[in-house]
Protein backbone atom coordinates (compact mmCIF):
# COMPACT_ATOMS: atom_id res chain seq x y z
CA UNK A 1 0.00 0.00 0.00
CA UNK A 2 1.47 3.85 -0.70
CA UNK A 3 2.06 6.16 1.33
CA UNK A 4 -1.12 8.20 1.53
CA UNK A 5 -2.34 11.19 3.62
CA UNK A 6 -4.74 10.98 6.77
CA UNK A 7 -6.52 14.29 6.98
CA UNK A 8 -9.42 15.53 7.41
CA UNK A 9 -9.22 19.36 6.43
CA UNK A 10 -8.49 17.91 2.57
CA UNK A 11 -12.26 18.08 1.64
CA UNK A 12 -12.64 21.18 1.81
CA UNK A 13 -9.89 21.95 -0.61
CA UNK A 14 -11.35 19.41 -3.08
CA UNK A 15 -14.21 22.01 -4.13
CA UNK A 16 -12.08 24.69 -4.28
CA UNK A 17 -12.59 27.07 -7.71
CA UNK A 18 -8.51 27.64 -8.31
CA UNK A 19 -7.63 30.73 -9.17
CA UNK A 20 -4.04 30.95 -11.16
CA UNK A 21 -2.08 31.41 -7.28
CA UNK A 22 -4.79 28.78 -5.76
CA UNK A 23 -3.42 26.54 -8.81
CA UNK A 24 -0.07 26.76 -7.82
CA UNK A 25 -0.57 26.18 -4.59
CA UNK A 26 -2.78 23.47 -5.06
CA UNK A 27 0.21 21.74 -7.14
CA UNK A 28 2.48 22.48 -4.43
CA UNK A 29 0.16 20.55 -1.94
CA UNK A 30 0.30 17.67 -4.28
CA UNK A 31 4.34 17.28 -3.34
CA UNK A 32 4.93 19.32 -0.28
CA UNK A 33 1.73 18.66 1.87
CA UNK A 34 2.11 18.44 5.18
CA UNK A 35 -0.24 16.50 8.06
CA UNK A 36 -1.77 20.08 8.82
CA UNK A 37 -2.32 20.98 4.88
CA UNK A 38 0.09 23.76 5.26
CA UNK A 39 2.12 24.58 2.79
CA UNK A 40 5.77 25.27 4.26
CA UNK A 41 9.48 25.20 3.24
CA UNK A 42 11.02 21.63 1.78
CA UNK A 43 11.78 19.68 4.97
CA UNK A 44 12.42 15.74 4.75
CA UNK A 45 8.47 15.16 6.56
CA UNK A 46 6.47 16.98 3.70
CA UNK A 47 7.56 13.88 0.80
CA UNK A 48 6.09 11.57 3.35
CA UNK A 49 2.32 11.72 1.75
CA UNK A 50 1.98 12.82 -2.21
CA UNK A 51 -1.74 11.74 -2.46
CA UNK A 52 -4.05 14.30 -1.16
CA UNK A 53 -7.04 14.84 -3.66
CA UNK A 54 -9.56 12.11 -3.92
CA UNK A 55 -9.91 13.17 -7.42
CA UNK A 56 -6.02 12.05 -8.06
CA UNK A 57 -6.54 8.53 -6.93
CA UNK A 58 -5.28 5.66 -8.97
CA UNK A 59 -3.47 8.55 -11.48
CA UNK A 60 -0.26 7.55 -10.72
CA UNK A 61 1.73 4.86 -13.04
CA UNK A 62 1.32 1.29 -11.92
CA UNK A 63 4.38 0.33 -14.11
CA UNK A 64 6.10 -2.45 -11.84
CA UNK A 65 9.28 -5.01 -12.38
CA UNK A 66 12.22 -3.56 -14.59
CA UNK A 67 9.97 -2.86 -17.76
CA UNK A 68 10.25 0.73 -16.07
CA UNK A 69 13.74 1.23 -16.22
CA UNK A 70 15.90 1.58 -19.47
CA UNK A 71 19.02 0.00 -20.36
CA UNK A 72 19.63 2.67 -23.09
CA UNK A 73 21.55 5.72 -21.83
CA UNK A 74 19.29 8.41 -20.42
CA UNK A 75 19.67 11.34 -22.44
CA UNK A 76 21.80 13.82 -19.67
CA UNK A 77 20.36 17.66 -19.05
CA UNK A 78 23.30 19.67 -21.04
CA UNK A 79 25.30 21.57 -19.11
CA UNK A 80 26.27 24.20 -21.83
CA UNK A 81 22.87 26.64 -22.04
CA UNK A 82 22.31 29.96 -22.42
CA UNK A 83 22.94 30.71 -19.31
CA UNK A 84 25.94 28.94 -19.10
CA UNK A 85 27.66 30.74 -22.26
CA UNK A 86 26.52 34.15 -21.03
CA UNK A 87 28.58 33.39 -17.69
CA UNK A 88 31.49 32.54 -19.91
CA UNK A 89 31.48 35.22 -21.85
CA UNK A 90 31.12 37.66 -19.13
CA UNK A 91 34.19 35.88 -17.59
CA UNK A 92 35.92 36.09 -20.35
CA UNK A 93 35.45 39.64 -20.73
CA UNK A 94 36.49 40.40 -17.49
CA UNK A 95 39.68 38.47 -17.80
CA UNK A 96 40.00 40.12 -21.32
CA UNK A 97 40.39 43.75 -19.60
CA UNK A 98 42.33 42.34 -16.77
CA UNK A 99 45.13 41.46 -19.04
CA UNK A 100 45.18 44.28 -21.45
CA UNK A 101 45.57 46.52 -19.07
CA UNK A 102 48.28 44.79 -17.16
CA UNK A 103 49.98 44.20 -20.91
CA UNK A 104 49.93 47.86 -21.68
CA UNK A 105 51.29 48.66 -18.39
CA UNK A 106 54.31 45.97 -18.43
CA UNK A 107 54.37 47.48 -22.05
CA UNK A 108 54.63 51.18 -22.08
CA UNK A 109 55.23 51.77 -17.75
CA UNK A 110 56.85 49.51 -16.39
CA UNK A 111 59.96 51.14 -16.61
CA UNK A 112 58.74 54.61 -14.89
CA UNK A 113 59.45 54.36 -11.43
CA UNK A 114 56.03 54.68 -10.12
CA UNK A 115 55.13 51.64 -7.65
CA UNK A 116 51.97 50.02 -9.60
CA UNK A 117 50.10 48.37 -7.01
CA UNK A 118 49.26 51.50 -5.38
CA UNK A 119 48.65 53.61 -8.69
CA UNK A 120 47.72 51.54 -11.74
CA UNK A 121 46.26 48.17 -10.20
CA UNK A 122 43.00 49.39 -8.99
CA UNK A 123 42.32 51.18 -12.10
CA UNK A 124 42.55 47.95 -13.99
CA UNK A 125 40.65 46.38 -11.35
CA UNK A 126 37.90 48.81 -11.50
CA UNK A 127 37.58 48.28 -14.77
CA UNK A 128 37.59 45.14 -15.05
CA UNK A 129 34.54 44.60 -12.85
CA UNK A 130 33.00 47.45 -14.05
CA UNK A 131 32.70 46.91 -17.55
CA UNK A 132 30.85 43.52 -17.43
CA UNK A 133 28.46 44.48 -14.80
CA UNK A 134 27.34 47.10 -16.27
CA UNK A 135 27.37 45.73 -20.02
CA UNK A 136 25.06 43.32 -18.26
CA UNK A 137 22.66 46.00 -16.98
CA UNK A 138 22.75 47.32 -20.54
CA UNK A 139 21.61 43.69 -21.75
CA UNK A 140 24.94 42.71 -23.45
CA UNK A 141 24.67 39.35 -22.48
CA UNK A 142 21.56 37.91 -24.26
CA UNK A 143 21.97 35.68 -26.72
CA UNK A 144 20.70 38.41 -29.31
CA UNK A 145 23.70 40.61 -28.10
CA UNK A 146 26.03 37.52 -28.59
CA UNK A 147 24.39 36.78 -32.32
CA UNK A 148 24.24 40.47 -33.28
CA UNK A 149 27.43 42.38 -32.46
CA UNK A 150 27.24 44.69 -34.83
CA UNK A 151 23.85 46.31 -33.80
CA UNK A 152 25.42 45.91 -29.79
CA UNK A 153 29.02 47.06 -30.68
CA UNK A 154 27.59 50.99 -30.28
CA UNK A 155 26.36 50.11 -26.97
CA UNK A 156 29.41 48.63 -25.58
CA UNK A 157 30.97 51.62 -26.78
CA UNK A 158 28.80 53.60 -24.88
CA UNK A 159 29.37 51.44 -21.72
CA UNK A 160 33.54 51.15 -22.15
CA UNK A 161 33.36 54.54 -22.81
CA UNK A 162 31.18 55.48 -19.74
CA UNK A 163 33.46 53.32 -17.16
CA UNK A 164 36.63 55.36 -18.03
CA UNK A 165 34.99 58.82 -17.63
CA UNK A 166 34.63 57.81 -14.04
CA UNK A 167 38.42 56.75 -13.95
CA UNK A 168 38.73 60.02 -15.73
CA UNK A 169 36.75 61.75 -13.33
CA UNK A 170 38.04 60.25 -10.04
CA UNK A 171 41.68 61.23 -11.23
CA UNK A 172 40.08 64.79 -11.61
CA UNK A 173 38.79 65.03 -8.40
CA UNK A 174 41.52 63.75 -6.66
CA UNK A 175 44.52 65.49 -8.31
CA UNK A 176 45.82 61.85 -9.42
CA UNK A 177 46.23 62.52 -12.89
CA UNK A 178 49.96 63.40 -12.68
CA UNK A 179 50.86 59.66 -11.26
CA UNK A 180 49.41 58.04 -14.42
CA UNK A 181 51.04 57.86 -17.84
CA UNK A 182 48.56 59.13 -20.35
CA UNK A 183 49.76 57.05 -22.99
CA UNK A 184 49.02 53.83 -20.88
CA UNK A 185 45.41 55.37 -20.18
CA UNK A 186 44.73 56.13 -23.98
CA UNK A 187 46.04 52.37 -25.22
CA UNK A 188 44.25 50.60 -22.50
CA UNK A 189 40.93 52.34 -23.03
CA UNK A 190 41.68 51.91 -26.80
CA UNK A 191 43.52 48.25 -27.42
CA UNK A 192 40.73 47.04 -24.40
CA UNK A 193 37.55 48.04 -26.24
CA UNK A 194 39.18 46.74 -29.82
CA UNK A 195 39.82 43.34 -28.27
CA UNK A 196 36.22 43.17 -26.99
CA UNK A 197 34.56 43.71 -30.67
CA UNK A 198 36.50 41.25 -31.50
CA UNK A 199 36.01 38.61 -29.55
CA UNK A 200 32.28 40.04 -29.63
CA UNK A 201 32.46 38.95 -33.48
CA UNK A 202 34.29 35.70 -32.92
CA UNK A 203 31.78 34.92 -30.64
CA UNK A 204 28.78 35.71 -32.90
CA UNK A 205 30.19 33.01 -35.17
CA UNK A 206 30.68 30.31 -32.83
CA UNK A 207 27.13 30.96 -30.88
CA UNK A 208 25.33 31.21 -34.93
CA UNK A 209 26.91 27.43 -35.32
CA UNK A 210 25.45 26.41 -32.14
CA UNK A 211 21.92 28.08 -32.55
CA UNK A 212 21.95 26.14 -36.55
CA UNK A 213 22.93 22.67 -34.62
CA UNK A 214 20.37 23.40 -32.49
CA UNK A 215 23.10 23.13 -29.21
CA UNK A 216 21.81 25.75 -27.25
CA UNK A 217 17.74 25.24 -27.59
CA UNK A 218 15.67 24.23 -25.09
CA UNK A 219 13.65 20.73 -26.01
CA UNK A 220 10.20 21.17 -25.26
CA UNK A 221 6.89 18.82 -25.32
CA UNK A 222 3.97 20.41 -25.59
CA UNK A 223 0.76 19.10 -23.22
CA UNK A 224 -2.25 19.46 -25.02
CA UNK A 225 -2.96 19.72 -28.73
CA UNK A 226 -5.13 21.75 -30.49
CA UNK A 227 -5.67 25.31 -31.38
CA UNK A 228 -3.52 26.47 -28.27
CA UNK A 229 -0.31 24.22 -29.16
CA UNK A 230 -0.68 25.85 -32.72
CA UNK A 231 -0.90 30.04 -31.37
CA UNK A 232 1.65 28.56 -29.49
CA UNK A 233 4.04 27.10 -31.67
CA UNK A 234 3.67 29.96 -34.19
CA UNK A 235 4.48 32.56 -31.45
CA UNK A 236 7.78 30.65 -31.13
CA UNK A 237 8.80 30.71 -34.36
CA UNK A 238 7.97 34.45 -34.09
CA UNK A 239 9.87 35.03 -31.32
CA UNK A 240 13.89 36.14 -31.71
CA UNK A 241 16.16 34.08 -30.56
CA UNK A 242 13.28 31.70 -28.52
CA UNK A 243 15.60 29.45 -28.53
CA UNK A 244 12.93 26.66 -27.93
CA UNK A 245 12.66 24.03 -30.29
CA UNK A 246 9.36 22.20 -29.83
CA UNK A 247 9.71 17.78 -30.03
CA UNK A 248 6.54 16.87 -29.82
CA UNK A 249 2.19 17.03 -28.53
CA UNK A 250 1.09 14.51 -26.42
CA UNK A 251 -2.33 14.95 -25.63
CA UNK A 252 -4.89 12.22 -23.91
CA UNK A 253 -7.85 13.42 -26.86
CA UNK A 254 -8.81 11.48 -29.70
CA UNK A 255 -7.86 12.91 -33.26
CA UNK A 256 -11.49 14.48 -33.49
CA UNK A 257 -10.43 17.32 -30.71
CA UNK A 258 -6.24 16.87 -31.30
CA UNK A 259 -5.29 16.67 -34.93
CA UNK A 260 -2.13 14.39 -35.21
CA UNK A 261 -0.19 17.42 -36.89
CA UNK A 262 -0.26 20.78 -35.54
CA UNK A 263 2.12 23.30 -37.41
CA UNK A 264 4.52 20.76 -37.93
CA UNK A 265 4.67 18.96 -35.13
CA UNK A 266 3.63 15.28 -34.88
CA UNK A 267 1.34 14.00 -31.74
CA UNK A 268 3.36 11.09 -30.04
CA UNK A 269 0.90 9.99 -27.61
CA UNK A 270 -1.09 10.85 -24.85
CA UNK A 271 0.46 12.02 -21.32
CA UNK A 272 1.41 8.26 -20.13
CA UNK A 273 3.71 7.84 -23.34
CA UNK A 274 4.96 11.31 -22.46
CA UNK A 275 6.73 9.48 -19.41
CA UNK A 276 8.54 7.21 -21.55
CA UNK A 277 9.32 9.63 -24.12
CA UNK A 278 11.23 11.58 -21.69
CA UNK A 279 13.45 8.59 -20.16
CA UNK A 280 14.60 7.84 -23.75
CA UNK A 281 14.90 11.10 -25.48
CA UNK A 282 16.74 14.38 -24.67
CA UNK A 283 13.51 17.06 -23.05
CA UNK A 284 14.41 19.78 -21.25
CA UNK A 285 10.72 21.69 -20.96
CA UNK A 286 7.27 20.52 -20.56
CA UNK A 287 4.49 23.23 -21.71
CA UNK A 288 0.85 22.75 -20.57
CA UNK A 289 -1.81 23.89 -22.81
CA UNK A 290 -4.72 23.76 -20.93
CA UNK A 291 -6.39 26.72 -19.43
CA UNK A 292 -6.89 27.33 -16.08
CA UNK A 293 -10.21 26.98 -15.20
CA UNK A 294 -9.63 23.06 -16.20
CA UNK A 295 -8.31 22.49 -12.85
CA UNK A 296 -9.06 18.50 -12.59
CA UNK A 297 -7.74 17.46 -16.29
CA UNK A 298 -4.43 19.87 -15.41
CA UNK A 299 -3.75 18.15 -11.55
CA UNK A 300 -4.05 14.75 -13.22
CA UNK A 301 -1.09 15.13 -15.61
CA UNK A 302 0.91 16.78 -13.03
CA UNK A 303 0.76 14.25 -10.88
CA UNK A 304 2.04 11.94 -13.63
CA UNK A 305 4.83 14.36 -14.59
CA UNK A 306 6.17 16.07 -11.89
CA UNK A 307 8.73 12.88 -11.89
CA UNK A 308 9.78 13.97 -14.33
CA UNK A 309 13.80 15.70 -14.22
CA UNK A 310 12.59 18.87 -16.21
CA UNK A 311 11.04 22.06 -16.35
CA UNK A 312 7.35 22.18 -16.31
CA UNK A 313 5.72 25.54 -17.32
CA UNK A 314 2.17 26.11 -17.91
CA UNK A 315 1.56 28.43 -21.05
CA UNK A 316 -0.38 31.75 -20.21
CA UNK A 317 0.44 33.46 -23.68
CA UNK A 318 -3.64 32.49 -24.91
CA UNK A 319 -5.04 33.47 -21.71
CA UNK A 320 -3.20 36.66 -21.40
CA UNK A 321 -2.81 36.48 -17.71
CA UNK A 322 -0.10 38.06 -16.19
CA UNK A 323 1.72 36.95 -12.35
CA UNK A 324 3.74 38.38 -9.56
CA UNK A 325 7.32 37.87 -9.46
CA UNK A 326 8.95 33.79 -9.17
CA UNK A 327 5.51 32.87 -10.45
CA UNK A 328 6.46 32.55 -14.21
CA UNK A 329 8.94 33.08 -17.00
CA UNK A 330 9.26 34.32 -19.88
CA UNK A 331 10.47 33.06 -23.31
CA UNK A 332 10.84 36.27 -25.30
CA UNK A 333 7.33 38.38 -24.54
CA UNK A 334 5.59 34.92 -24.10
CA UNK A 335 4.53 34.02 -20.55
CA UNK A 336 4.72 31.11 -19.28
CA UNK A 337 3.35 29.97 -15.48
CA UNK A 338 6.70 28.16 -13.07
CA UNK A 339 5.11 25.47 -11.82
CA UNK A 340 8.19 22.84 -11.53
CA UNK A 341 11.95 23.48 -11.83
CA UNK A 342 14.89 21.08 -13.37
CA UNK A 343 16.74 20.46 -9.99
CA UNK A 344 20.19 20.70 -10.95
CA UNK A 345 20.38 22.95 -14.66
CA UNK A 346 22.71 25.72 -15.78
CA UNK A 347 25.47 26.20 -13.77
CA UNK A 348 24.35 24.35 -10.79
CA UNK A 349 25.01 20.88 -13.12
CA UNK A 350 28.14 22.08 -14.38
CA UNK A 351 28.98 23.06 -10.80
CA UNK A 352 28.25 19.71 -9.18
CA UNK A 353 30.06 17.81 -12.36
CA UNK A 354 33.17 19.37 -11.49
CA UNK A 355 32.91 18.51 -7.98
CA UNK A 356 31.99 15.04 -8.88
CA UNK A 357 35.36 14.92 -10.89
CA UNK A 358 37.99 16.50 -8.96
CA UNK A 359 36.49 14.63 -5.46
CA UNK A 360 36.33 11.23 -7.17
CA UNK A 361 39.81 11.48 -8.73
CA UNK A 362 41.09 12.60 -5.65
CA UNK A 363 39.70 10.42 -3.61
CA UNK A 364 40.70 7.46 -6.26
CA UNK A 365 44.37 8.69 -5.53
CA UNK A 366 44.30 8.96 -1.96
CA UNK A 367 42.54 5.38 -1.54
CA UNK A 368 44.06 3.47 -3.75
CA UNK A 369 46.12 1.67 -1.19
CA UNK A 370 43.07 0.94 0.57
CA UNK A 371 41.21 -0.37 -2.82
CA UNK A 372 44.36 -2.66 -3.42
CA UNK A 373 44.39 -4.19 0.15
CA UNK A 374 40.78 -4.99 0.09
CA UNK A 375 40.50 -6.46 -3.01
CA UNK A 376 43.58 -8.64 -2.42
CA UNK A 377 41.38 -9.30 0.49
CA UNK A 378 38.57 -10.72 -1.14
CA UNK A 379 40.72 -12.34 -3.50
CA UNK A 380 41.87 -14.39 -0.87
CA UNK A 381 39.04 -14.72 1.44
CA UNK A 382 36.46 -16.66 -1.40
CA UNK A 383 37.25 -17.78 -5.06
CA UNK A 384 35.40 -15.55 -7.06
CA UNK A 385 36.02 -11.71 -8.98
CA UNK A 386 37.22 -9.09 -6.29
CA UNK A 387 34.25 -6.58 -8.31
CA UNK A 388 30.66 -7.18 -8.36
CA UNK A 389 28.35 -5.50 -10.75
CA UNK A 390 24.68 -4.91 -10.26
CA UNK A 391 21.88 -3.14 -12.04
CA UNK A 392 20.32 -0.09 -10.41
CA UNK A 393 18.43 2.93 -11.48
CA UNK A 394 20.36 6.08 -12.32
CA UNK A 395 19.42 9.67 -13.44
CA UNK A 396 15.85 9.64 -15.46
CA UNK A 397 15.22 5.69 -14.10
CA UNK A 398 18.05 4.68 -16.00
CA UNK A 399 19.27 1.54 -15.86
CA UNK A 400 22.97 1.44 -14.96
CA UNK A 401 26.07 -1.06 -13.87
CA UNK A 402 26.92 -0.21 -10.09
CA UNK A 403 30.37 -1.78 -9.20
CA UNK A 404 30.98 -3.13 -5.25
CA UNK A 405 33.87 -4.87 -4.22
CA UNK A 406 32.50 -8.84 -3.99
CA UNK A 407 31.08 -9.06 -0.56
CA UNK A 408 29.19 -12.39 -0.76
CA UNK A 409 29.81 -15.68 -2.08
CA UNK A 410 29.84 -16.20 -5.82
CA UNK A 411 27.59 -19.08 -5.98
CA UNK A 412 24.99 -17.38 -3.83
CA UNK A 413 25.18 -13.78 -5.04
CA UNK A 414 21.94 -12.18 -6.39
CA UNK A 415 22.14 -9.55 -9.06
CA UNK A 416 18.64 -8.39 -8.48
CA UNK A 417 18.55 -7.99 -5.05
CA UNK A 418 15.42 -9.93 -4.87
CA UNK A 419 16.77 -10.57 -1.31
CA UNK A 420 18.65 -7.58 0.57
CA UNK A 421 21.45 -8.98 2.73
CA UNK A 422 20.06 -9.34 6.29
CA UNK A 423 21.89 -9.74 9.91
CA UNK A 424 24.19 -12.43 9.90
CA UNK A 425 23.41 -12.99 6.18
CA UNK A 426 24.98 -16.70 5.46
CA UNK A 427 25.57 -15.18 1.92
CA UNK A 428 28.02 -12.77 3.03
CA UNK A 429 31.65 -13.75 3.48
CA UNK A 430 34.11 -12.70 6.33
CA UNK A 431 35.97 -10.11 4.84
CA UNK A 432 32.30 -8.99 3.11
CA UNK A 433 30.60 -8.86 6.93
CA UNK A 434 33.80 -6.17 7.28
CA UNK A 435 34.17 -4.00 4.08
CA UNK A 436 29.79 -3.82 4.43
CA UNK A 437 29.71 -2.19 7.58
CA UNK A 438 32.64 -0.15 6.67
CA UNK A 439 31.48 0.80 3.67
CA UNK A 440 34.68 -0.03 1.74
CA UNK A 441 32.26 -1.96 -0.35
CA UNK A 442 31.73 0.78 -2.02
CA UNK A 443 34.81 2.27 -3.43
CA UNK A 444 34.55 1.09 -6.54
CA UNK A 445 31.58 3.66 -7.26
CA UNK A 446 34.76 6.22 -7.44
CA UNK A 447 34.91 4.53 -11.09
CA UNK A 448 31.34 5.30 -11.56
CA UNK A 449 31.36 8.81 -10.52
CA UNK A 450 34.49 9.25 -12.69
CA UNK A 451 32.47 7.99 -15.78
CA UNK A 452 29.08 9.92 -15.14
CA UNK A 453 26.50 7.22 -13.62
CA UNK A 454 27.51 8.37 -10.14
CA UNK A 455 27.72 11.58 -7.77
CA UNK A 456 29.67 11.98 -4.78
CA UNK A 457 26.11 13.08 -3.01
CA UNK A 458 22.77 12.00 -4.05
CA UNK A 459 20.18 9.48 -3.23
CA UNK A 460 21.48 6.07 -3.20
CA UNK A 461 20.93 4.08 -6.35
CA UNK A 462 18.09 1.32 -5.59
CA UNK A 463 18.48 -2.11 -7.78
CA UNK A 464 15.59 -2.88 -10.20
CA UNK A 465 14.00 -5.51 -7.89
CA UNK A 466 14.56 -4.63 -4.96
CA UNK A 467 11.41 -4.77 -2.04
CA UNK A 468 10.60 -3.95 1.35
CA UNK A 469 8.23 -6.35 2.81
CA UNK A 470 7.54 -7.81 -0.58
CA UNK A 471 6.61 -5.24 -2.41
CA UNK A 472 8.65 -3.31 -5.04
CA UNK A 473 9.92 0.27 -3.66
CA UNK A 474 8.04 2.11 -6.40
CA UNK A 475 4.90 0.56 -4.49
CA UNK A 476 5.71 1.70 -1.71
CA UNK A 477 6.00 5.38 -1.74
CA UNK A 478 3.85 6.88 -4.48
CA UNK A 479 6.35 9.23 -6.57
CA UNK A 480 9.44 6.82 -5.56
CA UNK A 481 11.02 7.94 -9.40
CA UNK A 482 10.89 11.37 -8.37
CA UNK A 483 14.48 10.34 -6.35
CA UNK A 484 15.90 9.88 -9.56
CA UNK A 485 15.09 13.75 -11.21
CA UNK A 486 19.21 13.77 -10.17
CA UNK A 487 21.84 11.45 -10.50
CA UNK A 488 22.04 9.13 -7.45
CA UNK A 489 25.44 9.29 -5.20
CA UNK A 490 28.19 7.13 -3.39
CA UNK A 491 26.62 8.87 0.01
CA UNK A 492 23.53 11.00 0.87
CA UNK A 493 21.37 12.83 2.94
CA UNK A 494 19.68 10.00 4.32
CA UNK A 495 22.76 8.20 4.95
CA UNK A 496 23.99 10.56 7.34
CA UNK A 497 20.77 10.82 9.10
CA UNK A 498 20.97 6.82 9.72
CA UNK A 499 18.87 5.47 7.18
CA UNK A 500 21.35 3.67 5.88
CA UNK A 501 21.70 -0.50 6.23
CA UNK A 502 18.38 -2.75 6.05
CA UNK A 503 14.97 -1.69 4.31
CA UNK A 504 12.83 -4.28 5.45
CA UNK A 505 10.04 -2.38 6.30
CA UNK A 506 7.57 0.29 4.45
CA UNK A 507 8.36 2.95 6.86
CA UNK A 508 12.17 2.56 6.66
CA UNK A 509 11.87 2.98 3.00
CA UNK A 510 9.27 6.58 3.10
CA UNK A 511 11.48 7.95 5.36
CA UNK A 512 14.96 7.54 3.29
CA UNK A 513 12.97 8.73 -0.31
CA UNK A 514 11.90 11.50 2.25
CA UNK A 515 15.37 12.53 2.98
CA UNK A 516 16.42 11.85 -0.92
CA UNK A 517 13.60 14.47 -2.16
CA UNK A 518 15.01 17.39 0.53
CA UNK A 519 18.18 16.98 -0.97
CA UNK A 520 17.42 17.14 -4.55
CA UNK A 521 14.82 20.13 -3.96
CA UNK A 522 17.14 21.84 -1.97
CA UNK A 523 20.72 20.95 -3.47
CA UNK A 524 23.94 23.02 -3.35
CA UNK A 525 27.80 23.15 -3.46
CA UNK A 526 27.71 23.84 0.73
CA UNK A 527 25.29 21.05 1.45
CA UNK A 528 27.28 18.08 -0.64
CA UNK A 529 30.30 19.28 1.10
CA UNK A 530 28.50 19.30 4.39
CA UNK A 531 27.19 15.78 3.51
CA UNK A 532 30.68 14.68 2.52
CA UNK A 533 31.91 16.29 5.77
CA UNK A 534 29.63 14.07 8.10
CA UNK A 535 29.64 10.88 6.16
CA UNK A 536 33.18 9.67 7.87
CA UNK A 537 31.50 10.28 10.86
CA UNK A 538 28.31 8.01 9.98
CA UNK A 539 30.16 5.35 9.09
CA UNK A 540 31.30 4.85 12.53
CA UNK A 541 27.66 3.59 13.43
CA UNK A 542 27.33 0.61 11.87
CA UNK A 543 24.27 -0.55 13.58
CA UNK A 544 21.85 -0.93 10.39
CA UNK A 545 24.53 -2.20 7.92
CA UNK A 546 25.41 -5.60 7.65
Amino acid sequence: MKATINNAALPAMVNWRLTARNLLDEAYLLVFVSNESKIMRPNPKQYENLVSDERLAGLSQDITGESFGQTAPSPQPPILTRNVVSGLVRFAEMSAILLTGIATWGYLVSDISINPAITYAPIIAYVSIMVPLVAGIAGLYTMAAFVQPIRHIPRLALVWTGVFSTVLALMFFTKAGDQFSRLWLGSYALGGFLLLAAMRTGLARLVDVWNKSGRLDRRAALVGGGKPAGDLIDALRETPHAGVTVTGIFDDRGDDRSPAVVRGCKKLGNTRDLVEYARRNPLDMLIINFPVAAETRLLEVLKQLWVLPVDIRLNTYAQKLRYRPRAYSHIGNLSFLDVFDRPLSGWSLLIKNIEDRLLAGLCLILLSPVMALVALAVRLDSPGPVLFRQKRYGFNNELINVYKFRSMYTDMSDARAEKLATRNDPRITRVGRFIRKTSLDELPQLFNVLKGDLSLVGPRPHPAAAKARDTLYMDVFDGYFARHKGKPGITGWAQINGWRGETDTHDKLTRRVEHDLYYIENWSLLFDLYILARTPFALLNTENAY
